[in-house]
């Protein structure tokens, strides 16, 4: 009798932990999909910037530093290793797009084309899709994170070596700010 006892106590705990560490690996893999959705929203954004750029280019001859910047900060965020440096680097290309965008409040030209009007309505429709993309992974995240961080589940995840996930965030205050873009005639 005791030794059925032992083996249904046993066999309990096998079966709980087969069950913690796969809900684990079912929270990493939505760790890896947020990741993934945020990644194709980030590509767009960064395929749109050059359009921008070579749409302005012409009639901001005397904003090239500003140009440069852009490129620059876009290539940056493309090269981005990690959600850490992700999160830094789009901050950065946002900060670099808001200053060109209110230097296109100067050109009249640009806030009448049509190509700029399309490209900046995809870009903020692309933010938009960014920070949704963004709240998810970060919601999954945290849910792994404290899946991995509460008793007795801390006990699986070290046993198995399952590591945080890292949040998507952006350290500098004035970097969360959307790039505010608005070409419209009116001032």
């Amino acid at each position: 009798m005791g030794t059925i006892i032992l083996l249904v106590v046993v066999g309990v705990v096998i079966l709980w932990v087969i069950a913690k560490y796969n809900s684990l690996i079912t929270l990493r893999n939505q760790v890896q999909i947020g990741w993934r959705q945020i990644y194709v929203q980030l590509k767009r954004r960064h395929d749109l910037i050059p359009n921008l750029v070579n749409t302005v280019k012409g009639y901001m001859e005397f904003e090239q530093d500003t140009l440069r910047q852009v490129i620059e900060a876009r290539n940056a965020a493309v090269n981005a290793k990690g959600v850490a440096d992700a999160a830094a680097k789009e901050g950065e290309l946002t900060a670099v797009l808001s200053r060109l965008f209110a230097l296109v409040e100067n050109y009249p030209q640009l806030k009448a084309s049509e190509n700029v009007k399309q490209l900046q309505e995809e870009l903020t429709s692309t933010e938009n899709k960014v920070g949704f993309a963004r709240q998810f992974y970060n919601d999954i995240a945290t849910k792994f994170n404290i899946a991995q961080q509460v008793f007795p589940g801390n006990i699986i995840a070290s046993l198995f070596k399952f590591q945080a996930a890292e949040l998507f965030q952006i350290e500098k205050p004035e970097e969360r700010e959307v790039p505010t873009v608005n070409l419209s005639l009116k001032k």
